[in-house]
């Protein structure tokens, strides 16, 4: 593969992900209504949702109705968590541009994506999420880090055909002086 065709492929990945992040993050901003539409659908008599599901996110949504008629500012840290997913998708620009001097910027990443597993499994308990919404969460990681890895080959590769220095030159020898 040519070093342009790689270096293509290394963008729409990262497009991708960059989407995918962006994505994620925009809809924590309007929390309570989406939850409200996912529940009016898991409603539906066509819905062939689990009932443990339909149940959760009831109970979801009467938690959001509570916290923002009483407390409205604990949604500012949704919003936080929205401008941090958009944040970290603007970090992406630097692989972007040059993914083999980024290349960190794709490990952290991936490192990122190993680490919500961890906090899905210790928060979620803690927090009184049902078992099987563990793995949800832990998706996200696991999906998340595909195009991490098809980028960091991609971009080893890259990086393998644009560092192969030619040896630099052996100066010649110095001219002995002559004897006038």
């Amino acid at each position: 593969m040519t070093p342009h065709a790689r270096l293509r492929r290394i963008r729409i990945w990262l497009v991708l992900f960059i989407i995918c992040l962006i994505l994620s993050g925009v809809t924590a901003f309007p929390l309570l209504t989406e939850v409200r539409w996912v529940d009016g659908l898991l409603r539906e008599a066509w819905s062939p949702a689990p009932q443990a599901l339909v149940d959760f996110i009831g109970e979801v949504r009467r938690g959001l109705e509570a916290a923002n008629q009483d407390y409205p500012f604990l949604a500012y840290g949704t919003d936080w968590l929205a401008f941090a997913h958009l944040v970290i998708a603007a970090a992406y620009w630097g692989p972007l541009r040059d993914p083999v001097r980024n290349l960190w910027v794709i490990h952290w990443g991936m490192f990122c994506c190993v680490a919500v597993i961890p906090l899905a499994l210790i928060a979620a308990p803690t927090r009184g999420l049902p078992w099987w919404w563990i793995p949800i969460d832990c998706s996200f990681g696991v999906v998340g880090i595909i195009p991490l890895l098809v980028v960091r080959r991609h971009t080893l590769a890259l990086a393998a055909t644009v560092t192969d220095p030619a040896p630099a030159p052996v100066p010649a020898p110095a001219a002995a002086p002559t004897a006038g």
